[in-house]
């Protein structure tokens, strides 16, 4: 008989969090969605129409608390897969940029994992963090957005040290550049051309995430790392 697992994801509107949604929803997983704003939880509700849909904004992580009152008694996943970059120099930092980046991808998985941590640790679930390159370099002009993902890799390897007696794993996936919204967003901050060619395929991102999720009882990978492949040319 087919095991349904439960998941939780957030991001799954685009890039690697959608195809990270549609193949857990291919294979007849249960998916709690989180969406940022009413119109964007219709459109959830409709590509994912068995999944349950539920508002809140990561920006303000005090709408996390309402949102949150449907939760399932056990999860095998929580996919921290949502996030934000605004690119600028330290002499340029504006301050409601670098609160919504450090909101959206560092206090809001915090806030939510420890939501989930019940139904987490009931399953002997698995909480996924995709962080980003950033997240274990700083380059220039990526200061706000490379300082929420260095908090957030500190928050996971935190969690995974204080979880391992509770049997939940902690996995941070930093994916190089991928071929999103966001990185296109990213290039014209940048004032480059995109080429998404050049970039992973989000569904490979997917597919690691997916090999993480499926690992046996008796083994984990508490770090990953995808790097674009050598291109000719």
């Amino acid at each position: 008989m087919t095991v349904r697992r439960r998941h939780l994801i957030t991001g799954a509107g685009s890039g690697i969090g959608a195809a990270v949604a549609s193949a857990l929803a291919e294979r007849g997983d249960d998916l709690w969605l989180l969406a940022r704003t009413a119109e964007r939880a219709g459109d959830l509700a409709r590509d994912f129409p068995r999944a349950h849909v539920m508002v809140a904004d990561l920006a303000d992580p005090e709408t996390l608390a309402s949102a949150l009152v449907e939760l399932p008694d056990s999860l095998d996943s929580v996919l921290h897969i949502a996030g934000v970059v605004e690119l600028g120099p330290v002499a340029g930092l504006d301050l409601a940029d670098v609160r919504a980046q450090l909101d959206v991808n560092l206090v809001a998985p915090m806030l939510l994992t420890k939501a989930c941590l019940p139904a987490l640790r009931a399953a002997r679930g698995l909480t996924l963090v995709v962080n980003s390159s950033a997240g274990l370099t700083a380059n220039a002009h990526w200061s706000a957005y490379a300082a929420s993902k260095f908090g957030v890799r500190a928050f996971a390897d935190a969690l995974r040290s204080e979880e391992q007696a509770n049997g939940v794993r902690v996995t941070t996936v930093y994916p190089s550049r991928t071929a999103t919204a966001m990185q296109e967003k990213v290039h014209e901050q940048e004032g480059a051309p995109y080429d998404a060619d050049r970039w992973i395929d989000p569904r490979t991102a997917a597919r690691t995430i997916l090999h993480v999720l499926d690992l046996p009882e008796d083994a984990t990978i508490p770090e990953v790392t995808i790097r674009p492949a050598p291109r000719q040319g």
